[in-house]
Formats: structure tokens, sequence, C-alpha cells
């Protein structure tokens, strides 16, 4: 990091800091930073060499933004976020049902002052990005925001990207996109891996991400986050859409699909009742596309997934325990996905990596082939990386480098020269392949797969730290109350909610 870069993460934190303590979230502040840093930008680019219309009426522009004081400033600004919240294309997009949350003028007035002195168009991508991804990832750790949920740890973003190795001139979608964390991993491999002549920096800027969220605080700083790197024009169209991904085929295909579908298993709609009263139903969605019918959000999105990939498309995807042995629909999707796409590798991940307590995920790769009347998986390649495996997010958090094992076994640019490191006499080793046969032979077809001996279990002498033991309880009875509600949920023929 330069030393002006440190300076100015520096400002930030700083400013950040102060507002927490005036009862100001990590969350409101960074939403502040992303209204005012893209009036800055687009005041910038008002200016010559650019000199492009941004649609900002000049009452609202930056400039005189910043000869407010006091209450005008107080006034103005909570003015200009509502007219600019009407606009159409990206302006409107950022600024959409925008507030302010810095009630202290004076302070408001330090913020836009800070902004001021840099100019954030020239300013280097990396710069913007870290300033922008570390506000992201403190907003994460805020566990009462319940922002974690959109936060899929950068260390395993990068891993699925370098899995999939995505190349120039094709498309990436993410139907639940969050923050944009896959986006800007995926950017970074494509600048970092490839020298791109002008036709492909523009399909790259301009036309190679796509996809959907529909919280709308979280879109807001997932179009701000691809901005502030170079994604996407100020004056362009939203990449992203605030429309339900689930609702229909939206009629596009991508070449590449990686994402981490909400937690929570039920997909649910709230209404009023005719005595006045909230109630909570369940929402399927009914999709001729879709292989079945059911209320579980992971198991749609995995269907949804298998819709708008392209025949030969790969797919990268965060899902939890229950989509792997889970009866009824999920068996059924489950055959679908091992007949129509090539399902080749699973990673087991550990708990303790994700900001949501109780989360015990696996991440999928498969590939996505034309029709056919046997079934395209032949071998579905596990890797163990959760049994006798501890994390904390703040103690010893999962590194990029814990997962490089893995993507080594996964061996990305030849799939078909991979070797199992189990065997018969190494009984230690993590990846292991088992044949379409074995699979489709188990009870429901359940891919929850695992042969690893627990040490903790056989030798005290091998016990984790007790705070690792401790969360690790915490997950797993947050895990069983959640599974518990469930079943008193269908006993009493009522959705609980997530």
């Amino acid at each position: 990091m330069s030393e002006n870069t440190s300076s100015i993460v520096s400002k930030v934190w700083s400013f950040c800091n102060v507002l927490r303590d005036g009862g100001v979230s990590y969350g409101d502040y960074l939403e502040q930073l992303t209204y005012l840093i893209f009036l800055k930008m687009a005041e910038e680019y008002r200016k010559p060499p650019y000199n492009r219309d941004i649609g900002i009426p000049e009452k609202y522009t930056w400039d005189n933004l910043k000869q407010q004081r006091g209450a005008e400033l107080d006034t103005r600004y909570k003015e200009l976020l509502e007219e600019l919240g009407q606009k159409p294309g990206m302006l409107g997009q950022i600024f959409l049902k925008a507030q302010n949350k810095v009630s202290d003028p004076a302070m408001l007035y330090k913020i836009i002052d800070m902004i001021d002195k840099e100019s954030w168009v020239m300013m280097g991508v990396d710069t913007k990005g870290e300033i922008y991804e570390g506000l992201l990832q403190k907003n994460a750790e805020d566990t009462k925001s319940g922002a974690g949920q959109y936060f899929t740890p950068r260390p395993l973003i990068k891993v699925m990207v370098q899995c999939l190795r995505p190349e120039p001139m094709k498309t990436i979608g993410d139907p639940c996109c969050g923050t944009g964390g896959f986006f800007l991993a995926a950017y970074d491999f494509l600048t970092s891996n490839y020298r791109l002549d002008r036709e492909q920096s523009r399909f790259l800027k301009n036309k190679t991400f796509g996809g959907n969220e529909i919280v709308a605080g979280t879109r807001r700083l997932a179009l701000m986050n691809m901005f502030l790197h170079n994604i996407g024009e100020i004056d362009g169209e939203p990449m992203i859409s605030n429309s339900d991904a689930l609702i229909a085929d939206p009629g596009y295909r991508y070449d590449y699909i990686l994402t981490n579908p909400p937690f929570g298993k039920k997909s649910s709609m709230t209404f009023t009742n005719e005595e006045g009263e909230q109630e909570k139903e369940d929402l399927t969605y009914n999709r001729q596309d879709f292989w079945t019918s059911t209320s579980n959000k992971q198991l749609n999105f995995l269907q949804h997934i298998h819709t708008i990939l392209k025949t030969g498309g790969q797919a990268a995807v965060v899902l939890p325990d229950n989509v792997l042995f889970e009866g009824g629909a999920g068996e059924t999707i489950r055959k679908k996905l091992l007949e129509t796409t090539d399902l080749h590798t699973i990673l087991r991940l550990p708990t303790g990596i994700f900001y949501a307590n109780g989360v015990k995920a696996n991440v999928l790769f498969f590939e996505a082939k034309p029709a056919s009347k046997n079934p395209w998986t032949k071998e579905v390649w596990i890797y163990d990386y959760r049994t006798n495996v501890h994390h904390t997010l703040k103690k010893n958090p999962m590194k990029y480098s814990d997962l490089e094992d893995f993507i080594k076994c996964y061996n990305p640019e030849i799939h078909f020269s991979r070797k199992e490191t189990w065997s018969e006499e190494a009984t230690e080793g993590r990846f292991r392949k088992f044949s379409y046969d074995e699979i489709v032979a188990r009870d429901k077809t359940n891919l929850d797969i695992f042969w690893l001996k627990d040490k903790s279990l056989a030798d005290l002498d091998n016990l984790p730290d007790p705070d690792i033991l401790a969360n690790e309880i915490i997950e797993n009875m947050e895990a069983s109350l959640a599974s518990f509600k469930e079943i008193m949920a269908t006993i009493n023929g009522e959705d609980e909610g997530n």
C-alpha cells in the first residue's frame, strides 16, 4: 500500500470510528460514502477532459453542495438525495430511496471535505477498491446489522474463480450477487491473467457481468463497488437487476455462474389476513423450466442456475448441506443435476468461515451439457476440507493458502489427470472420487459423503482451542435449533420464517 493510499484509508476509517460513537453504523456510513463519492466523481466527469453530462441538476452538483454549511447543508443534502433517486439509469439506482444518516452537519461537511481533496476518477482502481472492500468487510463483521449474509469470504471467492478460470469475451452471472464479490474477483483474474486488447477491455467493462440483488441497500453497495473497480459507466444502465431472480426465466444465458445463494431454507412472503394480522406463507415458484416445485430457496436457485447456464457453461455454487441429502424435491433435483450436467467436484467447507453462525456449506462445481439419454456425470470428486479443520473469523480466519491444496487437486487446467490423495493405505487423504453408480445407489442419492475420522473424538490431546470448541458448539446448537423450528413449522402447518 502506497503512502498516499494509506493516508486516504486512514482518513476514511477515522471518520468511521467517530460516527460509530455517534450511533452511525458501518452500513450507514458506507451508504453516505457511496452517495458522496459518486457525486464527486460525477463532478470530475462533468469537467474537462471528459465533459460528460451525468444528469445531475446544477443545484445538486458537488461544487454546489460543498459550499453549504450547517442547517443549509443538511437541507440541501436531503433534497439532493430525494431528487437524484428519481433519475433514470445508474444515477437513479445509486440514490434510490437514499436517506441522510449523518445528523451532525459539521461531521457531514468534514466527510465532504475529505472526499473533495482527492481526485477519485484518477485514483487507482486498487486504492478505491481497497477502501470500499475494507468497509464492506467491516460492515459484514457488524453482526447486529445482518450484513454478513451478503458477504462471502473473499479467500473462498478467489479459490472458486481460480478453479473456473474465466476467459475474456465470456459472460459471468450471479443471480444473488450481494455486494458483488464474485464479479470483482473474476474481474481481477481476467485483468491479471490476460493482456486484454481494446475490444476485450470494453467487453469486460460493459458486457461481462450481470445479476440480481433484491435488497435495495445491498444492491446499491454492489453497484458502487463495481463502479469503483472500473466496471460499468457512471451514466450507463446498471448491470444488476433489483428483480427476484427466481420469478421467471430471464431469457439470457451465461458462460459462467459464480454465486452464494442466501442462507435460510424457505422462501416465504408476508401478507395481512382478514383480521388484520401478519401471516407468512411458503413461496413456491411455478416455473416450467424447473424440474420440480419446492419452497426451498437453495434448491430453487440451483434449478435457476441450471436454466441460465449456457450449454458448456461452468458453475461454482455455495450451497448448504441440506441440498446434498434432503429427500423429496432435493432428491429429484440431485438426480437431474447428475443427469444433465457434469457435477464433477464438491468442496466440503468447514464451519467458522461465514458471518452467519450454524452454516455447514459446500461448493458444487458443474458444467452444463446438451440433452442426452445417458447421465453426463461419470464420477464426483469430493475434497473434504471440513473434518479436523477448525476456523474462527477473528483468531483463525480461513486464508487463500488454506485451500491451495484443493486447487492443486482440482487441477483446473487438466481435469482428466486428477489423482486421489485417499487410498486404502493413505486413509487421511482429503480428495476422493465416487462413481455415478456408487452415488445413485445411496439412499436418496445422498451426496453428503465423508470418510475421514474426527480425531478430536478419539484423541483428547488433539482437541482444538477452547474458543474454537465453543464456537463449534454454538454453531451446532444454532443449526439444530433452526432445523427444529422448521420441523415445528411443518407440524403446525406454517412457516416460522428465516
